[in-house]
């Protein structure tokens, strides 16, 4: 059933780094989002949240804005609606110009207002099983030494899977200090962000192998040479900038180019399309460096997929980022204890906004 829209509110704002981010595709100091707020006529209020990956290439927050706040013009609000369903009726139209984050903060939006309207009409509004989630450690590159300090901090927090970011400088040596650091329990994965040639990724990932890597993420760039670097290497291939829709996915899976894939909630466009993807390539969620509404919404996201994997490969999901930050704009999210994701309690995602905070970081 369409919600009826009261007011569109959007808000671009930063959450700075405790340390720099450094990947193959830049550094960053800080992250830009935007949050949305979506009012129906009823009262309640839907978060929602876009994090524009221009990095990658992708839109920009200013196009970002300007595509949600075109949600305004709207008289009420539907998935289908969102999905371009009747592109020859305006709202339509409108809803088939939003940009993959734009169109994730709608949907989020929707995904919260829908269960914090069922609280307030006594229903449920939790997944039927809100258990904790596994997540992985994310490393940033840098020299070796520091990067194995780094991954003994995660891990005396509780992580058992750390994920390093190549690409940049001596990736074997950051892989060895880092399995040398931790031990061989530990699982370790590698993500290259497509920063790699094919020779490349070869003659890496063959070094590598030795150091019983879990997967690689991205390490070439096209679907086409995914596949080449999958037929050489024993490492299982993953799926990120390659793997943006089903169709990427149907796609990677016939061609044999990656066996699991790594699903950004703001790069595929929403929960539905994060679902339809983990129905084609056994997936975890990612994050894209999101806020606290993009991590409560794709916590919720990996407890479907845990329902839909029984039987399939047991993966911890990158959404343990909000320790990357020196800050937050909510007073209430996602509790990150030992390894483990705790979602929120409340209705809908349950994150509730700092409204000082969000002042301080509003852009």
């Amino acid at each position: 059933m369409p919600v009826r829209i009261a007011s569109v509110e959007v808000i671009p704002y930063a959450l700075p780094f405790r340390a720099p981010y450094v990947t193959a595709r830049g550094r960053l100091d800080r992250r830009e989002m935007v949050l949305l707020r979506l009012r129906c006529a009823e009262g309640l209020t839907g978060l929602g949240e876009a994090v524009p990956l221009s990095l990658r290439g992708g839109a920009t927050l200013a196009r970002v804005v300007g595509e949600l706040e075109a949600l305004g013009e709207l008289a009420e609000l539907d998935e289908a609606t969102l999905a371009g369903a009747g592109l020859g009726q305006p709202p339509g139209a409108v809803a088939a110009r939003l940009s993959p984050p734009a169109r994730c903060a709608a949907l989020t939006a929707l995904l919260d207002l829908r269960g914090r309207r069922a609280a307030a009409e006594g229903r449920s509004s939790l997944p039927p099983a809100v258990e904790p989630i596994p997540c992985n450690a994310t490393l940033v590159a840098g020299e070796p030494a520091a990067v194995a300090e780094d991954a003994l901090r995660w891990e005396a927090e509780g992580f058992a899977t750390f994920k390093l970011k190549v690409g940049v400088g001596d990736d074997v040596s950051q892989v060895r200090a880092v399995r040398e650091a931790i031990g061989p329990e530990p699982r370790i994965r590698v993500d290259a962000n497509g920063a790699w040639d094919v020779p490349g990724a070869q003659r890496t990932l063959a070094a590598m192998e030795e150091l019983d890597i879990e997967l690689a993420e991205q390490p070439v760039g096209l679907m086409e040479e995914m596949a080449e670097v999958a037929a050489s290497t024993s490492i299982p291939l993953a799926g990120d900038e390659s793997v943006e829709s089903r169709a990427d996915a149907r796609r990677a899976a016939s061609l044999g180019a990656c066996a699991v894939a790594g699903v950004k909630l703001s790069k595929v466009g929403g929960p539905e399309e994060a679902i339809a993807i983990a129905e084609v390539l056994p997936s975890y969620l990612s994050s894209a460096l999101d806020g606290p509404v993009g991590i409560a919404a794709a916590a919720q996201v990996a407890q479907t997929l845990s329902e839909q994997a029984e039987g399939g490969p047991d993966l911890a999901h990158g959404l343990a980022t909000q320790r990357l930050f020196s800050s937050t704009v909510a007073s209430a999210e996602c509790d990150l204890r030992g390894g483990m994701l705790h979602p929120p309690p409340g209705p809908g995602l349950g994150v509730e906004i700092d409204e000082r905070a969000l002042e301080l970081h509003r852009l």
